[in-house]
């Protein structure tokens, strides 16, 4: 089922050194579930929000604000299953001649972030 092919397609972007981070609001209630990767030049983002409901996309990697960027390279949203397929079936980026983002910061909780640095 589909919370199957969730679990798998999480566990395959982990193995490709996406990090995850879970925001939670003021409450302490899971906003959603964040998934990031620095690489090449670029972030690649996946947010899920429910099994019916996520968005992934390609910033680059000057971008201050990965969570509301001003310019996305490539955006997907839809049921979460197919986001992260389409996320996993993105063609490597090319590599970057100019500035290589060391990490960005992801927030955590209200208020507070947490840095996540970039894979080699």
């Amino acid at each position: 089922g589909a919370m199957n092919e969730i679990t798998n397609g999480l566990q395959a972007l982990v193995a490709r050194d996406f990090q995850f981070a879970h925001p939670r609001d003021a409450d302490g209630g899971l906003v959603a579930v964040v998934g990031i990767r620095v690489h090449r030049g670029v972030f690649d983002i996946v947010q899920l929000f429910s099994e019916h409901e996520a968005d992934a996309a390609r910033i680059p990697g000057d971008e201050p604000d990965v969570l509301f960027p001003s310019k996305v390279l490539w955006r997907t949203t839809g049921p979460a299953h197919e986001v992260i397929a389409e996320l996993l079936a993105l063609s490597e980026p090319a590599p970057d001649l100019g500035a290589q983002p060391t990490g960005c910061w992801l927030p955590t909780h209200a208020g507070r972030s947490t840095w996540l640095a970039a894979s080699a």
